[in-house]
């Protein structure tokens, strides 16, 4: 039992109701559970007794006005309640009280002294602290004085909290108002209504706290589901931004496409939006998301609402992502479901519970543009906006790949979910040449830089791998076109490099000639030089020959 704000709660047991009522019903006052035939009045109820005895060590009586005892353990067992288990263990007690409206009236007044005899018994059996009355309509069935009938319920309801029985009293819906009889919401101190509709061929369960008397709770409807796990809500609605912002980069799986983003990957517990049209390759990054996930050790749970798992699985092998070794080591979780099979709402509850359950750190859906035809646009973009929150708030990463039904559309999405995710990969087919050629843009990535290029994508055996186009003359080439001009490129710089090459080898010919030239005419200055000297040395000898002779001469006279 929980304390919220004066009033004591004894909770459920049931997944998201006792996080919606703050605690669950209020101990020791009645509880009514109301809705149409079939919205699941009695798993509720039965679901609330049970867990209590399991869980929270309070046994409990279930009164059936209706149903036969073995019918009663019949039904929840399917579910996964062993409740005979507990009836002989003396955890539960099942009182079966049979009225009979014509025996009622041979008798003439008739009042309840006879069912508060049998639920004393019953209480004292098991201690019990818990009860259910299921349905209430069969007892006041009897009743044809409204004065007297409005009587009997309040002192029902009244000898209920004077021994502090935590009830729960099923009852029908009414016309115009909640029950039948009108008057059983006004004097319980916590309403439920529970509702089954239908809506496009698609049902949808639904709840909704009319009243809780002296605490807060949840006004909104919200789905829950009846399925082999029994009775479970998902407040969804009380989702918000309160999440936690990471800063760790975690791979895509495709090295070319970390490599656009600064931080070398996308940050954790972030949404990233897959969007392109038929065929650009959606699930394809989708899987090498899972793949990367499941190789850093990490849970990877994958919604697909076109494939099966086998056929992802298969296609995938095609551009060497194998999932299947992951998927045997519960590592990749894969869960195939058509849009049409649930509703919104139900889809949106399945998904958060399996999420719950596994605890991934990233998630797939695939694709999210599935749900447009079965409900309106509004009405997917709340579930989507709701999804996108839970991932957030529990730090798991988030990829949403979304069908384009036209190129023409790309700055925004047919559920308007661009503004809500942190990054944005474009993926088009554009055709060129006779052939169509795969592009990737990556148009937004909240809170790091990144690469504003566009780049051809490629899918291979071995792989994706994004190639950088060719740019020029203000145009951006891609596939055989993209090849042809690197070849003619390749061409005309072969041309190029071989008309330098010769022009090279030109003039490094008439270099050496030059360099001869200039070697032979200075073989010749070197002669000249050396005649020149020559001449001079004989010039300066002869002079000197001279002196001499003429010094002789005049020697020769004086004497």
């Amino acid at each position: 039992m929980t304390e919220s704000k004066g009033i004591t709660k004894s909770p459920t047991g049931i997944d998201g109701f006792d996080e919606l009522t703050l605690g669950g019903l209020p101990t020791g006052r009645p509880a009514l559970v109301c809705g149409s035939a079939g919205c699941g009045k009695t798993l509720f109820a039965s679901t609330f007794l049970l867990n209590g005895a399991r869980q929270f060590d309070e046994p409990g009586v279930f009164v059936t006005f209706e149903e036969r005892p073995v019918d009663i353990i019949n039904n929840v067992a399917s579910l996964g309640f062993e409740m005979d288990k507990l009836i002989d263990e003396g955890k539960i007690w099942i009182e079966h009280i049979a009225v009979d409206p014509s025996e009622v009236a041979e008798i003439g007044d008739y009042d309840l002294e006879a069912l508060f005899l049998r639920l004393e018994l019953a209480i004292e059996q098991v201690g019990a602290k818990r009860i259910v009355l299921d349905t209430i309509e069969s007892l006041f069935s009897a009743f044809t004085n409204p004065a007297i009938l409005r009587a009997e319920i309040r002192r029902l309801f009244d000898w209920l909290k004077d021994r502090g029985m935590t009830t729960v009293i099923t009852a029908e819906r009414g016309d115009g108002t909640l029950t039948r009889q009108g008057l059983e919401e006004y004097v319980s101190d916590c309403v439920l209504l529970l509702d089954h509709r239908v809506h496009n061929q698609v049902s949808t369960r639904r709840l909704r706290i009319v009243k809780y008397r002296g605490t807060a709770h949840g006004t909104n409807e919200y789905p829950f589901l009846i399925d082999e796990d029994g009775f479970s809500v998902l407040p969804v609605s009380a989702l918000g931004l309160n999440h936690k912002v990471y800063d760790e980069p975690i791979s895509s799986g495709i090295a070319d496409l970390d490599a656009m983003l600064s931080g070398g990957g996308f940050h954790r517990g972030s949404s990233i939006l897959l969007s392109g049209v038929a065929g650009s390759g959606k699930s394809s990054v989708s899987a090498c998301f899972a793949s990367a996930a499941c190789a850093r050790g990490e849970k990877a749970l994958y919604f697909s609402f076109e494939e099966s798992a086998a056929q992802s699985v298969r296609n995938m092998r095609s551009i060497g992502v194998d999932l299947q070794p992951y998927m045997d080591k519960d590592m990749l979780r894969h869960i195939a479901a058509r849009p049409t099979f649930y509703s919104l709402e139900m889809h949106l509850a399945v998904m958060l519970r399996e999420v719950q359950r596994f605890g991934p750190s990233l998630v797939v859906l695939d694709p999210i543009s599935a749900f447009i035809g079965n409900a309106d646009q509004l009405e997917v973009q709340a579930m989507l906006l709701r999804m996108v929150d839970f991932l957030k708030s529990n730090g798991i990463t988030g990829v949403f790949s979304h069908l384009m039904h036209s190129q023409d559309g790309a700055t925004e999405t047919d559920v308007g979910m661009s503004s809500l995710m942190d990054a944005w990969i474009l993926l088009l087919n554009r055709e060129a040449n006779g052939e169509f050629n795969r592009e990737l843009y990556l148009l937004k990535a909240r809170g790091m830089s990144h690469s504003n290029q566009v780049r051809e994508f490629v899918m291979s055996d071995t792989g994706i791998t994004l190639i950088p186009p060719y740019l020029g003359e203000g145009r951006a080439l891609t596939g055989s076109a993209r090849r042809a001009e690197e070849a003619k490129l390749r061409r005309a710089e072969f041309a190029r490099r071989a008309e330098v090459e010769r022009l090279s080898e030109s003039v490094g010919k008439r270099r050496r000639q030059a360099q001869a030239q200039i070697e032979a005419l200075q073989a010749e200055m070197q002669a000249d030089e050396a005649e020149l000297n020559r001449l001079r040395l004989g010039e300066e000898n002869y002079r000197a020959q001279l002196e001499a002779d003429r010094a002789l001469m005049e020697q020769s006279r004086r004497v």
